[in-house]
């Protein structure tokens, strides 16, 4: 498959309760310098070409510090993904934030400590600019629509990843407190950079699943999947309204970077 072959112009990165979305969607296997990614399933939504990427694979086995970004990332930018929306269930950090909430972060904190974390390892030596980690168009969109739908959005959040897959202690959390975090997740980075680094657009819908540690009992992945359940209806409705109301050219700044030269 050739950069050329464009066959999808809008991710959707996601996991458990969005399958049935993309139900009827052909897949597709990409092979990249990185390995081969997720399948991919591609469809129409809204009446733009649309790729869903199952973040920890269609069964839900890979856990987060396991999962192959640069892969993943790279075989969207194959097929000529130029928009990325992705989701997250987060812990909240913040008190005024609730389980159900839905937040659309503007900025982001990377703690994982194992992960490939970039295209740039070799010669020449190149900074990508990340000072607005989001895409603030993507960003701008979801903000609308997810008052449409859910009447309430968190519009300014920091999102801190961690490495995972435990949750994490009660000390961390008081520390990312005081360091301005207000939601902490497993999977947001190196997704957002891996994708400013491609000049793809990316954003993240997310919800809180639950309080994280130390703010109201102990934590159970049970808590995490029942909220989605709840949640998942508003999250596939505002996806499937936020792809229709993408504007055809893109008005942002998110591709003026330098694009990884290999395995094109």
């Amino acid at each position: 498959m050739r950069l050329s072959d464009r066959i999808a112009e809008v991710a959707v990165i996601g996991g458990t309760g969005l399958e049935d979305l993309f139900e009827g969607f052909e897949t597709v296997n990409v092979g990249t310098p990185y390995g081969i990614s997720h399948t991919l399933s591609i469809g129409e939504i809204g009446g733009r070409r649309v790729a869903f990427l199952p973040r920890h694979g269609r069964k839900h086995s890979i856990p987060p510090h396991k999962i192959n970004y640069r892969a993943n990332m790279y075989a969207l930018y194959k097929i000529g993904v130029e928009r990325i929306i992705a989701t997250n269930a987060v812990g909240a950090i913040n008190i005024n934030f609730r389980p159900g909430d839905l937040v659309v972060p503007h900025d982001i904190i990377d703690f994982t400590r194992q992960r490939h974390l970039t295209f740039y390892d070799q010669s020449p030596v190149i900074h990508v600019d990340f000072t607005e980690p989001y895409c603030p168009e993507i960003r701008g969109i979801l903000i609308e629509v997810a008052r449409g739908v859910a009447g309430t959005v968190h519009e300014q959040a920091v999102y801190v990843c961690t490495e995972g897959p435990r949750f994490e202690t009660p000390a961390e959390i008081r520390m990312f407190r005081a360091l301005g975090c207000d939601v902490v997740g497993m999977t947001g980075m190196p997704e957002a950079v891996l994708a400013r680094e491609l000049g793809i657009c990316y954003a993240t819908i997310c919800f809180v699943s639950n309080m994280a540690a130390g703010i109201s009992g102990k934590l159970t992945y049970e808590e995490v999947i029942e909220t989605s359940k709840i949640v998942m209806p508003k999250i596939r409705r505002i996806i499937v309204e936020a792809v229709g109301s993408l504007p055809r050219v893109r008005g942002c700044q998110c591709s003026s970077v330098n694009k990884p030269r290999s395995g094109g």
